[in-house]
């Protein structure tokens, strides 16, 4: 599994879109630990949500 992000990278889940934009802090392998702004820090497994990468 290759991912399209790394740690410090702006991603959103498009599944929770309320959540905000997140920043990623640690992606270790499939568990990507990203922190959003509106509901602070979630572990996502990568094998199941596809987080979009936001380009500034």
């Amino acid at each position: 599994m290759i991912l399209d992000y790394e740690p410090g990278d702006k991603v959103q889940n498009p599944s929770n879109k309320e959540w905000g934009i997140g920043q990623v802090q640690s992606i270790i392998e499939e568990k990507v630990t990203v922190n959003f702004e509106n509901v602070g820090k979630k572990v996502i497994n990568a094998k199941l949500v596809e987080l979009i990468k936001i380009y500034d």
